[in-house]
């Protein structure tokens, strides 16, 4: 492989984004990298066989998501040490983020692996850039917790001067934007962006209070990430 490190006895690991959307958006260097892998970690290997069988990518595939990957992790360094190149992938974007992975890469670094994360796909870049709101420094938050310290982290996040990012399920987000609105306030500048990349991909801008409005009225489905201006933000 043409990315592999000769001088390194051990194998390599490769962080390998996959499309958010639309599968043009797979970089010809990521295909490259899973056609020669000895073994392709995948989130999900169903949802992931169908995306290899599209790109005509003959690879092994082998099962690495939340539920499993403290009981893997060790066979997968094993083989690392062996010297064979392992390629993760998730479902969508760059694994590690809101995904699976950490754990893995940490191991490869702490036993000296050579890690390599391929530049691709992931959420809330796009979302960030599209919301017209300072990008230059940002918060990104993932997913709020779901219960416990859920309330207190939107008390921080309603005073930091940063723009931030966050993911939320389509289920959730009505909840969400009312449980924001006391800390933040009903005038705080929102972008919310749906099914980024996609065939329906969607932009919804306004003040906090005409999202919820928004929101109640239209549910929006699909893939979401929420934009939200920081405190001091003095834009129209």
């Amino acid at each position: 492989m043409s990315d592999k490190n000769a001088t390194n006895s051990s194998g390599q690991l490769f962080i390998v984004p996959t499309p958010i959307g639309h599968l043009d958006d797979m970089s010809f260097r990521a295909i490259q990298v899973l056609k020669e892998a000895d073994l392709v970690l995948a989130e999900d290997t169903r949802t992931s066989g169908v995306l290899l069988k599209h790109f005509e990518i003959n690879a092994r595939l082998s099962a690495f998501h939340l539920h499993n990957e403290h009981k893997v992790l060790s066979g997968y360094i094993a083989k690392l040490k062996e010297g064979l190149t392992l390629a993760l992938i998730s479902d969508a974007g760059t694994p590690a983020i809101s995904d699976p992975g950490f754990l893995l890469v940490r191991e490869a670094v702490r036993e000296g692996i050579e890690v390599t994360c391929l530049p691709g796909a992931t959420a809330f870049v796009p979302a960030l850039v599209v919301s017209g709101f300072p990008c230059e420094r940002f918060v990104y938050e993932g997913f709020l917790p779901l219960k416990k310290g859920r309330q207190t982290r939107l008390m921080e996040l309603a005073e930091e001067e940063r723009t931030v990012v966050l993911y939320e399920s389509p289920h959730r987000i009505l909840k969400c934007l009312e449980q924001m609105m006391p800390f933040f306030g009903e005038g705080r500048a929102v972008c919310l962006v749906r099914e980024i990349s996609k065939k329906f991909e969607e932009k919804r801008r306004g003040t906090l209070s005409e999202l919820l409005q928004s929101v109640q009225e239209n549910p929006p489905k699909g893939e979401l990430a929420l934009v939200i201006a920081g405190k001091s933000y003095q834009g129209s």
